[in-house]
């Protein structure tokens, strides 16, 4: 593989389609790029999956291409080529014209692109009224149809219900089914299927999919999911801090990735066939304003010499239609996609039991949701309870941390009978039993500063104060690869990768025997989740402390798992070790959980 340096850019504009041209972003309060040097091009039919890190810039570029810049920030250069018409030239009020009739979006949250007090079909019908489309009947029938295109019902009953009615992956074939009814030329997904079950996920990702090839719409799939792009695009743009490093077909990327950062993604993602020792990448996404000189990986780069750090380097064209960018492509080697395999977890390794759960049924007023459940966790183990959204995986969690009290069989810690509700059971139970929430977000105090933060549990329970618990609140921070510098912060600052670390020390620090994880990782970039799970997998090993772990991420559950719950309706449907379980299902549930999980292997 020899790189060679292109003369000049030479951009294919194809019929129909889009080209993104030497786009650049920056700040409006200072001169600082947030993106650029961006070169785009979108076919027809076509689906570019974009990808990378929280901060790398992938949403400025998606949004860019409606002419749309965040407030702070404005598109500073380049082109936005629709069939030959330059988007940012345009007049405000043609701009307005083509978004969502030219150019649609699809956000990342459905539901805020949803109305929540009209119902679903007279916002199908607005949608066109707007654009003075049809008769009132040719509306309503263009809203049916649009509904059956994205696999939903379209009768008077589904078209009555209002977006608080829907599941989750209803609710994003509504946003998309509202995307496509002006029949757009180009597609902006921004992380459309983030925190679905892999079942709805495959169900939106293949609807989009047949949608934008029959329909010849050329559609950007912004997302941080490596393993998603695998399975739904025809090519692949990685970026890394508002540059793209490589780009290229999927199949060249995934079986032959040139740069060092897309190496590192990818030996963060975990697999469906076996157990990997996850990592995840040292250190963090520089923000605009404070990115290294030269190569702005070369701080996070095992790869990275001098040169790396004295000049930008160009995207080398290394093979046909295979860009990247870095200066040493050619010596780095090959790329082998079984690194860091582990064996998996040893179904017959002697288990003690330190949580039981018998006969566990779990009520909301009167509608049973959970039925009969029986599972136990054995001491430095980690079980998992997976299924799509609705199979009763968080109910169960929320019932055995305490903060769900309507139910009824038996919680055993240690062998006792826990009460149903937290503030029944004693303080050291309650201390030894913690639960990590699935949004950091919401599940810290913003007013306290991350010292405060993890200090409560210790004076809640009387481990430590003053100065022995603050010098263990640092012990913490180190533990979870936080800086001692954070001390004083509030959450505010921190990324959401940062806010689940500080969620974990808080759990910590309460010195726990069990840890309930509900979807920890769900939101989290792949090398976050990596080093998450690393994490984790460290403190099971030094600490002997089980973890009861909530997900949808089967590929997740081989690397961190010993045993399995697979749960549909709220009912245990398949249980058992790991491997067992995954490698020879014997439910067909299971073995529809497992091919509808994306995968790279």
């Amino acid at each position: 593989m020899t790189a060679t340096r292109p003369d000049a850019k030479q951009q294919e504009t194809p019929r129909g389609g889009l080209v993104v041209e030497d786009l650049g972003v920056m700040l409006t309060g200072r001169p600082v790029d947030v993106v650029d040097d961006i070169d785009l091009v979108l076919h027809p039919g076509e689906v570019v999956g974009l990808v990378g890190e929280s901060g790398s810039g992938k949403t400025t570029v998606g949004t860019s291409l409606l002419g749309y810049a965040r407030a702070g920030a404005l598109i500073s250069a380049g082109k936005v080529l629709l069939e030959g018409r330059d988007v940012l030239k345009m007049p405000w009020k043609e701009v307005r014209q083509i978004r969502g009739e030219e150019i649609a979006y699809v956000p990342q949250d459905p539901a805020s692109a949803l109305n929540p007090s009209i119902r679903i079909g007279k916002q199908l019908v607005e949608l066109q009224e707007l654009r003075g489309v049809g008769t009132a009947e040719s509306r309503l029938q263009a809203a049916r149809e649009g509904l059956a295109e994205v696999g939903l019902p379209n009768d008077d009953e589904f078209l009555r219900r209002y977006a608080h009615q829907l599941s989750g992956g209803q609710v994003q074939r509504v946003a998309l089914a509202m995307a496509f009814l002006p029949k757009p030329k180009v597609l902006v997904l921004d992380e459309p299927t983030t925190g679905l079950d892999v079942t709805t996920q495959k169900m939106v990702l293949d609807t989009m999919a047949a949608l934008c090839r029959s329909h010849g719409v050329s559609a950007l799939y912004v997302t941080h999911d490596l393993a998603v792009v695998a399975n739904i695009a025809d090519r692949v743009a990685v970026m890394y801090a508002g540059q793209v490093v490589e780009l290229g077909p999927k199949d060249t990327i995934f079986a032959n990735p040139s740069h060092p950062y897309t190496r590192a993604l990818l030996d963060s993602i975990p697999h469906l066939s076996h157990a990997r020792a996850l990592r995840g990448i040292p250190g963090r996404t520089p923000a605009p304003g404070a990115r290294p000189e030269g190569c702005r990986f070369n701080d996070r780069c095992a790869y990275a010499q001098d040169k790396c750090r004295q000049q930008v380097p160009p995207l080398l064209t290394v093979a046909p239609d295979h860009e990247v960018r870095c200066v040493r492509v050619d010596e780095i080697g090959a790329w082998d996609i079984n690194l860091g395999t582990v064996p998996d977890a040893d179904p017959d390794k002697a288990r003690d039991v330190i949580l039981s759960v018998e006969g566990l049924d779990v009520f909301y007023g009167r509608k049973h949701i959970v039925h009969d459940v029986t599972f136990d966790v054995a001491k430095g183990e980690v079980v998992a309870l997976v299924g799509e959204s609705g199979s009763g995986k968080t109910t169960i969690s929320r019932s055995v941390g305490g903060l769900h009290k309507e139910w009824t069989g038996t919680i055993a810690f240690e062998g006792r009978s826990l009460a149903t509700s937290a503030r029944k059971r004693s303080a050291e139970d309650r201390r030894r039993v913690q639960y990590i929430f699935q949004n950091p977000y919401l599940s810290l105090n913003p007013r306290l500063t991350i010292e405060q933060i993890i200090k409560r549990p210790m004076e809640l329970f009387g481990l430590a104060k003053g100065k022995d618990a603050t010098d263990r609140v640092v012990e913490l921070m180190e533990q979870v690869a936080l800086g001692s510098g954070m001390l004083h912060y509030q959450a505010s600052r921190l990324s959401g990768g940062e806010r689940q670390r500080v969620a974990i020390a808080r759990a910590l620090a309460a010195e726990p025997d069990v840890m309930i994880c509900d979807e920890i990782t769900s939101a989290l970039d792949v090398s976050v989740q990596g080093s998450i799970v690393s994490l984790l997998e460290g403190l099971r090993q030094q600490r002997g402390i089980s973890m009861l772990f909530v997900t949808h991420n089967l590929a997740l559950v081989r690397s961190i798992a010993a045993r399995v719950q697979i749960l549909q309706a709220g009912r245990v449907v398949e249980s058992g070790s790991v491997v067992e379980v995954m490698d020879d299902p014997r439910e067909e549930y299971t073995r529809k959980l497992l091919s509808n999980s994306p995968r790279i292997d």
